[in-house]
């Protein structure tokens, strides 16, 4: 991070980032809206896509920065996943 550049900026993606991505990854980032956080396995399960399409979708969005992932307190070998956009 350079020394000119704000702080917050780093991780913070917009729709116009999602714009052009394929449309898994739109209705992924669009579930995120609507709930605070998901699994995988809980994305998968909402949008009935399969869990590699997901993987896909979540690997994309994380390319244009619009998504945040943890790892979960009661299950270290899950993320949880949350949209980053900047309203």
């Amino acid at each position: 991070m350079s020394v000119s550049e704000p702080i917050g900026t780093e991780g913070g993606g917009s729709w116009e980032d999602v714009r052009e991505l394929p449309p898994s990854a739109k209705l992924v980032a669009k579930v995120l809206e609507y709930n605070e956080t998901m699994t995988q396995g809980e994305i998968a399960e909402e949008t009935l896509l399969p869990a590699r399409t997901v993987r896909y979708a979540l690997s994309r969005l994380d390319e244009q920065n619009v998504i945040d992932s943890r790892f979960s307190f009661s299950d270290a070998r899950k993320r949880l996943y949350s949209l980053s956009i900047a309203d």
